[in-house]
């Protein structure tokens, strides 16, 4: 049974740095908003002066090219364009982008752009108790941002139809 034991400290040893880099990992990060490059997506600058492209989870926010996609845009840089934010993680895009809550002095930005009417609910990645369904029916009935029109076109299809396009 004694020569196990290394084996079992060296396992013990292996779970205490997993676990240790899992709850690092899960520490928000702190930066400044240096760009924005449409409705759900910026540019973070951690303190080491590292950037970080980010996506904003659970939302889907007009193209640039597609209607509303400027005042999206725009709308995301008045939240957060220069100005301290913290970003919690939530996973890594196929783009190489961290997916993550982002509060930018104070404000919920993927919140506040629902609120607002500049993106979409993502059901599928909405989590249980999340307030951003009722604050997309809320800005639906209200007629608020890209809900003013008759029948906006979700980004995904919008995107769907360019590469149909462009196939063409």
């Amino acid at each position: 049974m004694t020569p196990r034991l290394p084996r079992v400290r060296r396992f013990c040893v292996l779970l205490a740095s997993l676990a240790a880099a899992h709850a690092s990992a899960a520490e928000p990060i702190s930066g400044k908003v240096v760009a924005v490059g449409d409705g759900d997506s910026l540019t973070l600058v951690d303190s080491a002066g590292k950037k970080m492209r980010i996506r904003l989870a659970q939302i889907d926010a007009p193209e640039y090219k597609q209607a509303f996609g400027t005042a999206s845009r725009k709308s995301l840089a008045a939240i957060c364009l220069r100005k301290p934010a913290t970003v919690e993680a939530v996973e890594t895009d196929s783009y190489g982008r961290m997916i993550g809550k982002v509060n930018c002095a104070g404000v919920d930005a993927n919140v506040e752009q629902v609120r607002r009417g500049m993106a979409w609910v993502v059901a599928r990645n909405t989590l249980p108790n999340s307030p951003l369904p009722e604050m997309e029916a809320n800005a639906r009935l209200r007629g608020l941002g890209l809900w003013a029109g008759d029948k906006p076109e979700p980004p995904w299809e919008w995107r769907k139809r360019q590469g149909a396009a462009a196939k063409k």
